[in-house]
């Protein structure tokens, strides 16, 4: 095999898009957005419900145990990333995506009727194995099926599926929690299973992935369907050659030319997402603690969560023309600044737009350094590799939620939650500096 087909990041010529019409682009990020919305639900549902499930009699959770709840979806998703970020890198993107989206929508159902918080965990636990393959697999479509100047753009427009995914079950929650328990708003996040049939028709596979295992027919098809351009012969790699598996995809990521670029990344999203998950979580406890009544509580993480999603539409468009590495450390600068503010209680309009900076600087944030680690990957390893990034960087999201725990198990004043959390924001700010510069080859 030549010696590109095993090369890490691609550089910025290998890089460029094949020249794909806006209307079909926005088609594959509308399909991708609506997958990644409903993940943003299953995430986020379980914050909504959080205050709820504090003080059910039945359950008598601690604050230890309701940081767990939060986990185990997210062991789930590192063993999902590692396994669909890879299958669908041998087996095709388009069925392991919607395999993965079938099977985390189910689990909703599953989790709204657990009579006990064993089989809570278990089926949150089984509902993470699909989350964990969506995002790797819709990264990597939407980077493929996005014009070169677009790639970031799309990416958060994409992306801002997710947060307003969080968005909707705070809202969803503010509505029907009081009234109806928190049952029904787990309930809700099983809709997307109405949207398989749709998924099956109108998503494209990975040209890309056709013509790397050597099925130039259907590549052919799926290029002239979906208004684009094969990759040139001379950018082939031997079709005979095999596809890497796991250990040529870790192989090649962690080249020693590669090894501190893949570092930086690994670090700036393991902290990102830790700050995604525990604020994502904990955040209306906290407001809670801090004097807030229920709905207002419910309304920070709404505001957080729709402020992250236009974050990610303004700093995609913002990367795409100053420059990614730039753009998301300052955004992680700005997160620091307003979760550290949220410690000093102000008005209420104040704190909303604290809370706003923090969206806006953390999920964000976060979105846009995995599009850009996604652009940096190879084609044939774009989806293992960025599987395997994120599932690293989910042991993050492990952390958070059980780091909220662990606070408020201390019983130390609600400030300390913002410190903390901020401190964290910093350190995804200095990983993301580091990352170096592409070098021409």
């Amino acid at each position: 095999m030549p010696a590109t087909a095993h090369t890490s990041y691609s550089d910025p010529a290998a890089a460029a898009a094949p020249p794909i019409s806006a209307g079909r682009s926005l088609l594959v990020v509308a399909l991708c957005w609506a997958a990644i919305f409903a993940e943003g639900y299953d995430v986020g549902v379980l914050g909504a419900i959080l205050p709820a499930l504090s003080v059910d009699p039945v359950w008598q959770l601690t604050p230890i145990e309701l940081g767990a709840m939060g986990s185990y979806t997210v062991i789930g998703m590192m063993i999902g990333g590692i396994a669909v970020g890879t299958l669908s890198d041998l087996y095709g993107r388009k069925p392991m995506f919607i395999a993965c989206l079938g099977l985390f929508a189910l689990c909703m159902i599953a989790t709204s009727m657990a009579p006990t918080p064993f089989l809570f965990a278990v089926s949150r636990f089984v509902a993470g194995l699909g989350l964990g393959g969506i995002i790797p697999v819709a990264a990597a479509l939407t980077v493929e099926y996005s014009p070169a100047r677009r790639k970031s753009f799309n990416y958060g427009l994409m992306y801002s599926g997710y947060s307003m995914g969080l968005l909707a079950a705070a809202l969803v929650g503010r509505g029907m929690l009081a009234e109806h328990g928190w049952r029904s708003v787990v309930l809700v996040g099983a809709l997307p299973l109405l949207l398989l049939p749709v998924f099956l028709l109108l998503l494209p596979e990975s040209v890309e992935w056709l013509v790397l295992r050597g099925r130039q027919d259907r590549a052919r098809r799926t290029a002239e369907r979906m208004g684009i351009a094969l990759p040139a012969p001379a950018a082939r790699p031997d079709a005979s050659a095999p596809a890497p598996g796991w250990r040529g995809v870790l192989k090649a990521i962690f080249a020693p030319s590669h090894a501190f670029e893949t570092l930086c990344f690994w670090v700036g999203l393991f902290m990102g997402l830790l700050l995604v998950y525990g604020l994502a979580q904990w955040l209306p406890q906290i407001m809670r603690k801090s004097g807030y009544d229920l709905g207002d509580s419910l309304l920070f993480l709404a505001v957080f969560s729709f402020s992250s999603a236009l974050g990610g539409i303004v700093l995609g468009s913002l990367a795409d023309r100053f420059g990614t590495k730039r753009v998301v450390t300052l955004s992680y600068l700005v997160g620091a600044v307003g979760i550290v503010a949220l410690a000093f209680k102000g008005s209420l309009l104040l704190n909303y737009v604290f809370v706003a900076l923090a969206g806006f600087g953390t999920v964000s944030a976060s979105l846009i350094l995995t599009g850009y680690l996604a652009q940096r990957l190879a084609p044939e390893i774009r989806s293992a590799g960025t599987g395997w990034a994120l599932s690293f960087s989910r042991i993050g999201a492990l952390c958070g939620p059980l780091l909220g725990g662990a606070i408020a198990a201390l019983n130390v004043e609600p400030a300390w939650n913002f410190y903390i959390f901020a401190g964290v924001a910093l350190i995804a700010a200095v990983a993301t500096m580091a990352i170096p510069a592409r070098k021409a080859r």
